[in-house]
């Protein structure tokens, strides 16, 4: 009996039978104390509703939304019940008449309660912006030499596939060239965009004012009753000079603010002069980008002395002075520390 005792005691303290488990003495050993499971976090979700900005009728309602959902994601959601409206078309603000959120917006950090309200507004048909600048500049470039090369219907029969007999006609065509196969080629590898699309209307818009005024200009320019400017060789070799150290200036400028932002970013940071002596003019004005490209379009008027290349330089001037402005003023409202010596698009002046 003692024998059959110990036998089953050796096996439950090995783990071998059933009954409590017995130490080297024959005493059972005591229980394990017990380990407090830990509960559970509550997970706090949101609800979203959304609503049409302009009518206030309610168009989808999205439950059990997770805090650190971003504005992208919940765009992805709602364009599952509403798949007309694709994310890039979808502007979602937190005012009717309030900005646009940010896609990177993060749910839980918004002046909102766990029930969330957005006003949805339709941008419209997107078209990206790559495509965008691709048809406004390959346009001109084209346009353009149908006009150098005098094709038939433009000028009349005797003229169709003519030559200039002027040298400056010939060298405008190579700067108006070299400008616009310029910025294609920025356009495929140096040009990083913080915003995908645009509304596809502004591409009616934006090749009409690109292509007309490339054919208005190339029209007088490449006549076969054109006369050279008046100052003669100095004047084109002026107006060349002053085209090229503007066209490589404002590449320069493109390198530096490519430099800034990391590829797939959106980070914004103060552009500061680089080692090259094209980008010094940061210290003085926000957008040299600008400022570089209206003095080439000047350059090219000087050269050519044609009075629709100075309307178009003056049109463009005009539009991107506003947008330097809107850039400049986007700068001081995010950077305090930004630089106050520093003007729009022209030193000390604009």
């Amino acid at each position: 009996m003692d024998l059959s005792m110990s036998l089953v005691a050796r096996e439950a303290s090995q783990g071998l039978g059933p009954g409590p488990s017995f130490g080297l003495n024959g005493f059972p050993r005591p229980a394990p104390p017990k380990v407090a499971k830990k509960p559970k976090k509550a997970v706090l979700f949101f609800e979203v509703e959304i609503l049409d900005a302009k009518t206030r009728e309610k168009l989808c309602f999205l439950d059990k939304v997770e805090p650190h959902a971003t504005i992208a994601e919940i765009k992805n959601l709602f364009t599952k019940s509403h798949p007309q409206w694709y994310p890039a078309r979808q502007s979602l603000r937190l005012d009717p008449k309030g900005k646009s959120l940010k896609d990177e917006d993060i749910l839980q950090k918004l002046p909102v309660g766990t029930t969330a309200t957005l006003y949805f507004r339709d941008l419209g048909a997107q078209i990206s912006w790559v495509t965008v600048f691709l048809t406004e500049y390959a346009g001109p470039l084209f346009i353009y030499l149908l006009f150098y090369f005098r094709v038939p219907f433009i000028y009349g029969h005797k003229y169709d596939f003519t030559s200039s007999r002027h040298t400056v006609v010939h060298l405008a065509c190579i700067c108006h060239s070299f400008h616009y196969i310029k910025r294609l080629l920025e356009t495929l590898f140096v040009h990083r965009f913080s915003h995908g699309t645009m509304p596809l209307r502004n591409i009616f818009k934006n090749c009409t004012y690109y292509w007309g005024f490339a054919a208005w200009m190339a029209y007088y320019i490449n006549h076969p009753l054109y006369t050279p400017p008046t100052y003669g060789a100095q004047q084109v070799k002026l107006a060349l000079a002053i085209f090229v150290i503007c066209q490589l200036g404002n590449f320069s400028i493109h390198m530096a603010l490519r430099d800034l932002r990391p590829a797939g970013s959106k980070t914004r940071k103060i552009p500061y002069p680089t080692k090259n002596p094209f980008t010094w003019l940061f210290l003085l004005v926000s957008c040299p980008n600008y400022t570089y490209e209206v003095g080439s379009w000047i350059g090219f008027a000087i050269m050519t002395q044609c009075l629709p290349v100075a309307l178009f330089s003056l049109v463009g001037f005009t539009q991107m002075t506003i947008w330097a402005k809107g850039k400049h003023r986007s700068y001081l409202k995010e950077f305090r520390d930004y630089p106050p010596l520093r003007m729009p698009i022209i030193p000390f002046l604009l």
